[in-house]
């Protein structure tokens, strides 16, 4: 075929692609419109995970599963936006990495509420300003954020989703070269991330510490004489040009996010649960409390103590396990944890991220 010849066979696709989103959106407007009536949450990440897999498993080259997932987002998004418009709170200014989160979870046909803290994300859905928030809870080069765990024992809050965003830092700035930055900004967790690089590059240059990437590329846009350890979304936010890409010294550090809210999610048929619980202070009752897991063949991805600020030296545990709170076994394991803990807490069962 000819290059003409194959415009014209794109064209006709193109309208049969629109004619059949137009459809698509339809119906997904009539099923909030009912959602809404019932008062059923709009935002079900049980039914889009189960949509996503559906798609990848559609013969879909020379297209990558990366491409399908940004295009079903995409869609998501805009038909989510129809049916009823979300708004979903992060931890912000614009261009941050949660900001990055939530753009990756929920498209960018969303009503986006930056909040200056991980705290105030708690607070604007627990004062139902946002339908959803998005936080950071654990990173893999640095591990859990204590913020985070920290809210859920103030909040009643659930965890209804999670996210995994690929941490790319770069030294972003004004100027044309990196022997001109007299100072750099940054959030601690990038600080510590890219130590490797900043010691071989900018070992004589301070370090002014600011809460997130995206403030510190607001104060580098600000500041001539500075740079500022930030994503290519707030580079391009603020205006300022990239002069190291990809300074992390782990290419595969990522970060997990969570989505809360108030709903609890239905199985997915491939699900996380998150629970926080505490034990009496005596010898062998973490142990006994977590036997009860490889007892149900329940298996444990993750277990974090917090003090709980009460009384000095008291703990409580946070875990994340694999399954539903609705399957047998996790059912099982929860109502003999239950026995030998002074307390429970399922904070949520949700879709494992793929």
């Amino acid at each position: 075929m000819t290059v003409d010849e194959l415009r014209k066979r794109i064209d006709e696709i193109d309208r049969e692609l629109v004619k059949l989103l137009a459809e698509r959106a339809g119906h997904a407007r009539e099923i909030g419109l009912m959602k809404t009536e019932s008062n059923k949450p709009i935002y079900s990440p049980e039914r889009e995970q189960a949509v996503l897999r559906n798609w990848l498993s559609v013969p879909h080259e020379p297209i990558t599963d990366d491409g399908i997932s940004v295009i079903y987002r995409e869609i998501i998004s805009v038909c989510r936006a129809m049916a009823a418009p979300i708004t979903v709170a992060y931890w912000g200014p614009p261009g941050s990495f949660t900001h990055i989160a939530s753009v990756q979870k929920f498209g960018s046909s969303t009503n986006f509420l930056a909040a200056d803290s991980i705290t105030d994300v708690f607070y604007e859905v627990q004062k139902k300003n946002a339908h959803h928030g998005i936080v950071p809870v654990e990173n893999s080069t640095e591990g859990i954020i204590p913020l985070t765990l920290d809210m859920f024992l103030q909040t009643d809050l659930k965890v209804c989703a999670e996210v995994f965003v690929l941490i790319r830092h770069n030294l972003v700035s004004h100027a044309a070269d990196i022997k001109r930055i007299k100072r750099i900004y940054s959030s601690p967790q990038p600080t510590a991330q890219c130590r490797g690089w900043l010691r071989a590059n900018a070992a004589e240059v301070p370090i002014i510490e600011v809460s997130t990437t995206a403030k510190a590329a607001i104060a580098a846009a600000e500041d001539p004489e500075s740079a500022a350890i930030a994503s290519k979304l707030a580079a391009e936010q603020y205006g300022l040009g990239i002069l190291a890409e990809g300074i992390e010294d782990n290419p595969h550090n990522r970060t997990r996010f969570f989505v809360i809210g108030y709903a609890q999610t239905p199985r997915s048929g491939r699900d996380k649960t998150s629970i926080v619980f505490s034990v009496p202070h005596k010898a062998g009752s973490l142990h006994d409390a977590l036997r009860v897991f490889h007892e149900n063949s329940v298996n444990l991805t993750l277990i974090e103590s917090r003090p709980t600020k009460q009384m000095p030296w008291e703990y409580v545990f946070f875990a994340d396990f694999q399954g539903h709170i609705e399957d047998e076994s996790v059912q099982a394991a929860l109502e003999e944890l239950t026995a030998q803990s002074l307390f429970v807490r399922v904070l949520g069962s949700y879709p494992e991220a793929e």
